[in-house]
């Protein structure tokens, strides 16, 4: 296997075992990679490891690892340790079997990332975006296929991690080319096919943010004419291409003939 640029150090601070939260079971094999989101704005890397061992025989909710702009702390062995099984994602919920053959909590590595105005977007998506890559590298995971949001196995209850990444008007679809880029980077492979993620033409979406609908032409400059807060469903009939926001340049037309950014949603 290649070497891997290490950019960043991963502190091991793991939970207490046994507990609810780190039962000390053994994944046998790495199968995929779940992207999260804290859900708590401005909580930190730090903070959400300490919250987690001081309740960690209260409940059973866990993950692997926690990034935000100074840190990435892995609570239950994943890179640094033998992979441990984390309760990231329910399982009564059946997308990850649909997609990968097995339950998230038994072959997959859940990563959480840390937002909110008092942290420093750029640098925590940095870390990120190098943690996912490296884990697919560690795992030989392909990183094209290997990362699903939390938001897509369990669509009624999640918008993680589209709500966090929304803060600083990055993508899930930005999420994984950046990851894509950087396991090639970091992998020293020249090139790897980017991923490209085409919705539907029609369909429904709930926005995760509040949304702003614009008349004319899928724009920032065209005029608003509504918008919507988070947790409405939204009924599209096209999907067009018009401004870029941060580099996404996706915008769904809705039944009125109105636009809005497809950043600011998550598929239904």
């Amino acid at each position: 296997m290649s070497q891997f640029t290490i950019k960043y150090p991963i502190v091991s601070r793991y939970l207490t075992t046994p507990s609810k939260r780190r039962s000390g079971k053994i994944i046998p094999k790495v199968v995929f990679i779940v992207a999260h989101d804290t859900g708590n704005p401005n909580s930190t890397a730090k903070g959400n490891v300490s919250y987690y061992e001081n309740s960690r025989d209260e409940m059973s909710a866990s993950a692997h690892l926690f990034v935000d702009d100074k840190e990435i702390i892995e609570c239950v062995p994943a890179l640094t340790g033998t992979p441990e099984k984390a309760w990231h994602v329910f399982y009564n919920v059946t997308t990850d079997n649909q997609l990968y053959g097995v339950n998230a909590n038994d072959a997959a590595i859940g990563v959480e990332y840390c937002y909110g105005s008092k942290i420093n977007a750029d640098e925590a998506y940095k870390r990120y975006v190098w943690v996912i890559a490296f884990i697919c590298w560690k795992f030989n995971l392909d990183p094209q296929k290997a990362i699903t949001g939390h938001c897509f196995l369990d669509p009624t209850r999640k918008t993680d991690p589209v709500t966090g990444l929304m803060q600083s008007r990055r993508t899930y679809e930005q999420l994984l080319r950046d990851v894509v880029a950087e396991y090639a980077e970091c992998a020293g492979e020249q090139s790897l096919n980017t991923v490209t993620v085409v919705p539907p033409k029609t369909g429904k979406v709930k926005a995760t943010v509040k949304l702003n609908i614009r008349s004319g032409s899928p724009s920032t400059r065209a005029a608003v004419v509504n918008v919507v807060p988070p947790g409405t469903v939204i009924d599209y009939t096209d999907v067009v291409q018009g401004d870029a926001v941060n580099g996404n340049t996706t915008w769904y037309k809705d039944t009125n003939g109105n636009f809005f950014w497809s950043g600011g949603v998550v598929a239904l």
